[in-house]
């Protein structure tokens, strides 16, 4: 009885509807949880007001519920009613690729933050200058393939020349092309001036096409000080100009491949590649204005160009890495929800759509699979059970001397009567084996053609029709025990060739009821009929499922039966041979 108030209560559970977490707001359709994991940064402490970029594509959204240029786009804290800064970076909806940062009050441990998206009225929120926090004087993204790039920060220091090629694939979303003569010139301002006191940070995703000569990445002087990120060859140089004495640092970096640079300087100045500090010296920085020009001889692309009047902590370094890289680890995406409690991913899509035959279909196949992982799996363990079973005979048999009927009950212990015991009025070890049957149902016969042995009158020999009589009454065994075998078997050849065409008649009956529908409602196109084509797949699928697992183990099966079949055999010949030796 608790076995069955448990089984009952677990139905139950399956078939209750989960607790919907709240929904932010109700115009909005749907949602997806996206975790943001921070411990992956080891960082010593948390990082405020921190940009986060969202990559997203085809795998993780279906762009057919956003609007065409993402405005629907909104994201929540973990509490489900902070809403989150962001700005979209570049919303391709043709090509399914979106980037868009958003800043998370607080990047510490792991932590979910919620977007929503599927409101067709909901305005453009995007609030670029409010996603870097106060500290950023400068963002470039390289987002807009037209017209020079934009600071994407508050401060507004806007390029006054670019001539480098927008657009282009980058790190983190679109970069920018530096062909050797082209570059981009942002004008001093007093948000860009470097100050010893505060601190300044400079870092960008950087790929080089070769090895460069005298390639700035770059470069802020006013006067004789300076400060300049160059490459070299395959080498990247900071130099410091203006303090008591001019200061270098270099490490190497492989062209061809994306790599994200920092230099931070305050009390020392310090270069990171891919979030770890490589080279690092004390400094006693000067105060250098001027304007800042980037990829002044350079070839190769640029993204994510960001300066800050902060030296940046080394865990800010390796945070930002770690989120702008194009391994995207600290961003984890979760299913897509669909309010009311709905899941919306592809498959919840599929669901969705099933119409009643396809679900009857489904039913049927989802029971025969049941039964056939059921029957596999208790033949292989009546197969096993039996393999052992033979083979212990087989050794008892190969050792026996003389009387080859020495294993029988009957041939050592006849009834006081004369005839033979029925099976199951002794007990046998060998009795689970199928060979032991059949040397039993021999030794029977055997104990006929003797008479009552017990007596020890009749005598003990064979004629040659008493052997061929014999040998009938082992193949008549064999058969019956190979019928026994094969009990259910047919059940699984059932599963592989009904499987297929029961999935098949749900997937033509689904695309005849999608077809009559749009036919009824006069209204063709791709967005109408997909979904219910693709759920009248699923019914295909489902018969698949069911035959691919069931012919395989049937072949395992049979492969197994047959064995045990061919050892009845070999063994019937040779028992009627020791017969016809022993008692001829």
């Amino acid at each position: 009885m608790p076995t069955r108030l448990a089984r009952l209560l677990f139905v139950l559970a399956l078939l209750a509807p989960a607790a919907a977490q709240a929904w932010w707001n109700a115009d909005w359709a749907y949602r997806k949880k996206l975790t943001l994991d921070a411990t992956k940064v080891q960082a010593s402490e948390a990082l405020a007001a921190f940009a986060v970029p969202i990559r997203l594509h085809t795998g993780n959204l279906l762009f057919s519920d956003v609007k065409p240029d993402g405005s629907d786009l909104r994201f929540v804290a973990a509490d489900d009613r902070t809403v989150l800064r962001h700005f979209v970076e570049s919303f391709d909806a043709a090509n399914e690729l979106a980037v868009v940062w958003v800043q998370v009050p607080r990047l510490a441990g792991v932590e979910p933050i919620w977007m929503y998206y599927g409101n067709p009225k909901a305005p453009a929120a995007d609030d670029p200058k409010g996603v870097h926090d106060p500290a950023t004087t400068l963002a470039l993204h390289f987002g807009a393939r037209e017209g020079p790039p934009r600071d994407a920060t508050g401060f507004g220091n806007h390029p006054a020349e670019s001539t480098a090629s927008l657009g282009v694939p980058g790190a983190v979303g679109n970069g920018a092309r530096f062909d050797g003569t082209q570059r981009i010139v942002i004008p001093a301002a007093p948000s860009l001036r470097i100050n010893p006191a505060t601190g300044f940070t400079f870092s960008a995703w950087v790929r080089a096409e070769g090895p460069q000569s005298g390639a700035v990445l770059f470069a802020q002087a006013d006067g004789d000080r300076a400060l300049e990120v160059r490459l070299e060859g395959a080498q990247l140089s900071v130099r410091l100009a203006g303090s008591p004495k001019p200061v270098q640092l270099a490490a190497e970096i492989a062209p061809g491949a994306w790599r994200h640079v920092a230099v931070t300087l305050a009390n020392r100045l310090a270069l990171f590649v891919d979030g770890r500090e490589v080279a690092a010296v004390p400094v006693t920085a000067p105060e250098i204005g001027g304007a800042v020009v980037l990829g002044n001889g350079f070839r190769g692309d640029l993204d994510a160009v960001q300066l800050a009047v902060v030296a940046r902590s080394p865990d800010w370094v390796r945070a930002q890495f770690t989120a702008q890289s194009p391994e995207g680890a600290l961003v984890a995406y979760g299913e897509d929800e669909q309010a009311g409690g709905a899941g919306h991913s592809y498959f919840g899509i599929l669901i969705d759509n099933l119409t009643v035959d396809a679900w009857i279909v489904i039913i049927i196949l989802m029971g025969m699979l049941a039964w056939s992982f059921v029957i596999m799996v208790l033949k292989a363990r009546f197969l096993s059970l039996t393999e052992r079973a033979n083979q212990r005979f087989i050794d008892a048999f190969e050792q026996l001397a003389g009387d080859p009927l020495g294993l029988d009950e009957d041939a050592q212990r006849a009834l006081p009567n004369g005839a033979p015991a029925a099976p199951g009025k002794y007990a046998s070890p060998h009795w689970r084996s199928p060979i032991y049957r059949v040397y039993h149902a021999a030794a029977r016969e055997v104990l006929k053609r003797f008479g009552d042995s017990a007596g020890g009158e009749a005598a003990r020999t064979l004629s040659p029709q008493a052997i061929e009589s014999i040998r009938a009454v082992l193949d008549a065994r064999i058969v019956r025990e190979n019928q026994r075998l094969n009990a259910q078997m047919v059940l699984l050849t059932i599963a592989i060739s009904g499987g297929p065409f029961l999935g098949l008649l749900g997937t033509v009956v689904g695309v005849m009821i999608v077809f009559a529908a749009v036919a009824a409602a006069g209204d063709v196109n791709v967005t109408a009929i997909a979904p219910g084509i693709a759920a009248a797949l699923l019914a295909t699928v489902a018969g698949l499922a069911v035959a691919i697992p069931a012919l395989f183990g049937y072949n395992w099966l049979a492969s197994r039966i047959k064995n045990v079949s061919s050892d009845m055999q070999v063994f019937a010949d040779e028992l009627v041979t020791r017969l016809a030796e022993s008692y001829s």
